[in-house]
């Protein structure tokens, strides 16, 4: 197959935990031929969806390589849709500039494209107001920019998390208790003095055994999780908060969560999903550039970009 992967710039990756490096790598091993290209570089004429792409060729032995882990060629104009697969791997901030690439990438989609994730659900399934169409799985959540709402629900269960629907890595995550001394500008920071929407969640403690990161490839769960455990003192098991990273065989409560969610990730087009699950409680659902695949492979010895691209294999013929 042709691949186009749209990233942050590859320059720039950690390469010892980066997943879009992982599939890369997959996908030549595999014998598939490698495009790159920033959001920048996507564009529509006449109404039809091309890029000023670069041929990409990557190297797992950079150890062997001083470091030169990739090389790029000369971009040259393409249509999106001369390529089977566009890996959109673009990392949050979801903002209009990532909307906007969005739209882009729906037109290729109309010539022909696969999109991984679909882009319309990438702007539909927003990673924190997802999980609450899975109500009957969550801890009791509170969406709202009203500070007498958010306090009302501080006062039932006297602790709580609150966080902006737009962060990612942890940014912007407090921990809220009956009697906190900062409350009050923690609310007005986060909603923005009252014209933003914010998360609010009963804290759950079970965080002290990790937040498990459960990838998804094409609605069924990978057997093994990441479980991101916070540092001592730390409410926030992220890794880029510094948070330990332990992979973990799935318990049945993460098969049966994992059950729940896979049909409609399915019938919505995400092919590669992160399920974030507290205890037996889901708080996030990944869609834009789900991340631990380095992790997880390293610690158990599987491949987990492989397997996503024998399904997309499958799904091109």
């Amino acid at each position: 197959m042709r691949v186009l992967v749209v990233m942050d710039p590859i320059e720039n990756i950690n390469l010892k935990k980066d997943t879009t490096i992982a599939m890369l790598w997959a996908a030549k091993r595999r014998g598939h031929t490698l495009g790159y290209a920033l959001q920048d570089d996507l564009f529509i004429d006449a109404g039809k969806a091309f890029g000023t792409i670069a041929p990409l060729n990557v190297f797992e032995d950079y150890a062997d390589r001083n470091g030169h882990y990739f090389e790029l060629g000369d971009k040259q104009r393409e249509s999106l849709a001369s390529y089977d697969v566009i890996l959109m791997r673009k990392d949050p901030p979801f903002d209009l500039r990532f909307i906007y690439s969005t739209y882009i990438l729906e037109q290729a989609e109309r010539e022909g494209a696969w999109i991984i994730n679909k882009p319309q659900s990438l702007r539909d399934c927003n990673e924190k107001l997802f999980a609450t169409q899975f109500s009957e799985l969550q801890v009791p959540t509170l969406v709202t920019s009203q500070e007498s709402l958010i306090r009302e629900f501080l006062a039932t269960y006297g602790d709580i998390i609150v966080k902006p629907l737009d962060g990612m890595g942890g940014t912007g995550i407090f921990r809220l208790t009956v009697g906190s001394p900062n409350v009050g500008s923690t609310l007005e920071m986060l909603t923005i003095l009252g014209t933003q929407p914010i998360m609010a969640q009963r804290y759950i403690p079970e965080i002290v055994d990790g937040d498990k990161r459960i990838l998804m490839i094409n609605g069924e769960p990978v057997p093994y999780c990441l479980a991101r455990i916070p540092q001592a003192g730390e409410t926030r098991g992220n890794l880029a908060a510094g948070g330990r990273g332990e992979a973990r065989p799935l318990t049945d409560k993460d098969k049966a969560i994992a059950a729940k969610i896979g049909p409609t990730l399915r019938e919505k087009g995400l092919v590669f999903v992160g399920l974030d699950v507290i205890g037996e409680y889901v708080t996030e659902i990944n869609v834009t550039s789900p991340t631990c695949v380095r992790e997880i492979d390293a610690q158990f010895g599987t491949s987990i970009a492989d397997d996503l691209f024998a399904v997309l294999e499958q799904g091109r013929h």
